[in-house]
């Protein structure tokens, strides 16, 4: 049985990419604790069968379809669930998509894509619920990383990138919200056994190679880092800013 941690029980806890995969469990385990959880998400079916399953089970959750690379429309969504809900006082930073690619076909377009997908919403939807946290004195963003480029993973140079960008990014707007008792936090997921990440690209070589480098030799749940994300978020954490954590099981 998962932790409770009473002083998430009514927060407004706004998650980007929460409709599938690991978002998915982050929605499902903040929304046990009692959270309003508000999932922004490109995927409208999805996103609404989960609210609408978290809703008939009593819990509190409700879907924004928000495109996040369009961040006028990032930032109207922020403003609408805000006006419904309430103050957004903690933020998850999840949404990505490593898609591969090779060095040599990338263009200026990609880039900008890539960067745009796995970084660049992060900053503007922090952005966006600061004034939220500052008038609470208080608040938690927490923004997903990867593995990736500590593991020196090849063939998504744009992937990477955006995700070793995550630490700065973390670290400077902990630095500067800190005064407010505003925690900013990373976490790097490991390999985490998704859906997508089975059906795309778990083999039996690649399940090989991983055991082998791997510390726990078993495959890592979504729930296991959602149960985590929930801990940073709470005020057990409390002591907890400007750090990247890694939940790999020891891979890296």
């Amino acid at each position: 049985m998962a932790a409770m941690y009473s002083d998430l029980a009514g927060k407004v806890v706004l998650i980007t990419g929460g409709a599938s995969g690991i978002g998915a469990a982050i929605s499902r385990h903040f929304a046990g604790q009692g959270s309003t959880v508000v999932l922004f998400d490109i995927q409208r079916a999805v996103g609404e069968a989960l609210a609408a399953e978290l809703s008939a089970a009593g819990l509190s959750a409700h879907f924004y379809k928000v495109d996040l690379t369009d961040i006028p429309a990032l930032q109207a969504g922020v403003a609408q669930a805000r006006a419904a809900h309430g103050p957004i006082l903690v933020l998850v930073n999840n949404a990505a998509h490593d898609e591969r690619h090779a060095t040599e076909t990338v263009t200026s377009e990609y880039w900008d894509d890539r960067i745009a997908v796995n970084l660049k919403h992060q900053f503007f939807a922090a952005q966006a619920v600061l004034p939220d946290m500052k008038a609470a004195n208080g608040g938690a963003i927490i923004n997903f990383g990867s593995t990736s480029w500590m593991a020196g993973q090849g063939g998504m140079a744009a992937y990477t990138a955006s995700k070793s960008g995550v630490i700065g990014l973390t670290r400077s707007l902990a630095r500067d919200y800190g005064s407010w008792n505003i925690r900013v936090n990373a976490i790097a997921p490991g390999w985490i056994m998704t859906e997508r990440q089975i059906e795309k690209w778990l083999t039996p070589e690649s399940e090989a190679e991983l055991m082998r480098r791997q510390c726990l030799k078993r495959r890592l749940m979504p729930a296991e880092l959602a149960r985590f994300t929930v801990f940073l978020a709470s005020d057990e954490a409390s002591a907890c800013t400007a750090q990247h954590y890694v939940v790999d099981g020891g891979w890296v």
